[in-house]
């Protein structure tokens, strides 16, 4: 996609995280814009950094090794968040990436556990986001609603781990009220566990088709990748 269409893209966007922001009583930098680059080339990354995005979101390690080592050959730094499913054996190869900034997906005991490991490895104190299965779809990962208390009792005492707060993939649906319905559940397991395990700061959730609505119910993060790049070419 040519830069002017990214920009019209993204200013369209940025107006419209805007509005939902105010709709929930919030400011528009109350929200964090992570732009979901996987597949997208370089120069549309280095293009929508330079309009102001802040953060992009890579799903696959090795797309996000290469692409990092380009940028930074043009002195150009960008803060990374992990958004996909995470295999162990993959979570050494990000401790050693200073720039990705934040893991999205811890989905299980036995990865948090080896992200721990890694990070002490490397020095690092790296922050995290728990996902949550909100919505109980066999098709996503996370960990059931029933079960984030207990899970966060367990993975607190991880020193390594910073853990900032929840995340969520809801499955793709056109009904607006059970979309709301879902955010409003992750919402209030957030207020839970920050008034009585740890204070959390971060909640992600919303996407393309849904991260108004994602907003209006409290999200800090959403994650937009066809709403700003277009439909991705496999």
């Amino acid at each position: 996609m040519n830069e002017e269409n990214l920009r019209a893209n993204y200013q369209k966007i940025d107006e419209k995280i805007r509005k939902a922001a105010e709709r929930s009583g919030r400011k528009r930098e109350d929200i964090k814009l992570l732009a979901v680059s996987k597949t997208q080339s370089s120069a549309e990354i280095k293009a929508l950094k330079e309009l102001g995005v802040c953060c992009f979101g890579e799903n696959r390690v090795q797309e996000l090794e290469e692409k990092d080592a380009e940028l930074k050959s043009e002195d150009i730094v960008i803060d990374w968040h992990f958004v996909g499913h995470l295999q162990r054996n993959k979570v050494k190869y990000l401790m050693r990436m200073e720039n990705c900034k934040m893991i999205e997906s811890v989905d299980s005991f036995r990865l948090a556990k080896e992200v721990n490991k890694r990070a002490r490895k490397n020095d690092r104190i790296i922050p995290v986001l728990i996902q949550i299965n909100i919505a109980e779809d066999d098709n996503k990962y996370g960990i059931k609603a029933e079960n984030a208390e207990d899970f966060f009792k367990k993975i607190i005492k991880f020193k390594n781990l910073e853990i900032k707060g929840l995340m969520t993939i809801l499955p793709y649906l056109d009904d607006e009220e059970t979309l709301r319905k879902y955010f409003k559940e992750l919402k209030n397991l957030f207020d839970y566990l920050s008034e009585n395990i740890k204070v959390l700061t971060e909640l992600s959730m919303g996407m393309t088709n849904d991260y108004q609505i994602a907003i209006e119910e409290g999200a800090t993060i959403v994650r937009i990748g066809r709403a700003l790049f277009g439909e991705r070419e496999y």
